[in-house]
């Protein structure tokens, strides 16, 4: 069964930056197309970026300009770096395939963007 483990989230200030991490248990970064999704209190989950396998990315348009996705294939690890951070970005943020595979879900982390 894979794992996703994400790390990296905390508390921080509106206009602060964070550095989301995703370990994977196999190499899923090589061959399936790796997103970040995130779930805030009261809200349904929704997709906040991808990336495929040869590095095309996608965003909401809530975090363009804002939110970068990458990957490291030797590491299988997948990256958020979340600048310029509002309120409305706290929630729970998930790493998953996309589409998401539900056996896969991880326990995410949580971010939260308070003064």
């Amino acid at each position: 069964q894979v794992q996703l483990v994400e790390s990296g989230g905390g508390l921080v200030q509106p206009g602060g930056s964070l550095r989301l991490s995703c370990a994977t248990s196999r190499s899923l970064v090589n061959f399936y197309i790796m997103a970040w999704y995130r779930q805030a209190p009261g809200k349904q989950r929704e997709l906040v970026a991808s990336i495929t396998t040869t590095g095309d990315t996608n965003y909401a348009d809530s975090v363009k300009g804002r939110f970068t996705i990458s990957r490291d294939n030797a590491k299988n690890t997948v990256y958020l770096q979340m600048n310029s951070l509002k309120p409305e970005d706290t929630a729970l943020y998930y790493c998953n395939r996309r589409p998401p595979v539900a056996i896969d879900w991880g326990q995410g982390t949580q971010v939260t963007v308070s003064s």
